[in-house]
């Protein structure tokens, strides 16, 4: 049975006299096209919405839902990092700088970060502990993965209008079947990662 995450680790440094603990986490290495997207969350320890969970373990109207929440009750802040800045930096070096985006825009610094992955990015304005898997293991990440993802959704779904044929509204980007057919009859798109091998194979 997949264990729910919880706020031990915020907890253990809130004890230690860190007042202020960021979730941090990305989404959006996998698909072919839009923005790698990361959020930085502080929860409120006396308002954490119910259901946080990794963000992949929930679905649309229940992220939504979180989402929504978590923007009325945590400190938020997000980051995208563009097409141009995923080819120059490799996609890796795109979420570490979406990440470190993240922390820094909060509107009062955090004291400590939880890194969802196993490294810390550079530039982070505040010490950090990467956990694996974290957005399974700590509220605050869990609740970072849901506003990056319901943030990147958006963005995707609005490209879809402009760029119609490609799914993205559904897809967000990920290498479908229909997206793959669509790259094939229709052409890349200046939104496309031309670095990643179907569409640079289409190059």
């Amino acid at each position: 049975m997949r264990s729910a995450p919880d706020f031990r680790f915020e907890t253990e440094l809130i004890e230690a006299g860190l007042c202020r603990i960021a979730g941090v986490d990305e989404v959006g290495r996998g698909p072919l096209a839009g923005p790698v997207t990361a959020a930085a969350v502080i929860l409120n320890p006396d308002a954490i919405p119910e259901g946080l969970n990794d963000s992949k373990q929930l679905g649309v109207r229940r992220r939504e839902a979180l989402a929504a929440q978590l923007h009325q009750t945590a400190q938020v802040s997000i980051a995208h990092v563009s097409v141009v800045d995923i080819e120059a930096l490799n996609i890796l070096g795109a979420a570490q700088k979406a990440m470190a985006l993240a922390v820094s825009g909060l509107s009062a610094p955090a004291c400590h970060a939880l890194i969802d992955g196993n490294r810390v990015p550079a530039d982070l304005p505040c010490p950090a502990t990467p956990l694996v898997k974290g957005d399974t293991r700590s509220l605050s990440i869990a609740a970072a993965s849901i506003v990056a993802k319901v943030a990147r959704d958006r963005i995707m779904v609005d490209l879809a209008q402009q760029h119609p044929g490609y799914g993205w509204e559904s897809n967000m980007g990920y290498p479908t079947a229909v997206h793959l057919r669509a790259l094939q009859d229709l052409g890349i798109t200046p939104h496309h990662r031309r670095s990643f091998a179907p569409v640079r194979n289409i190059l």
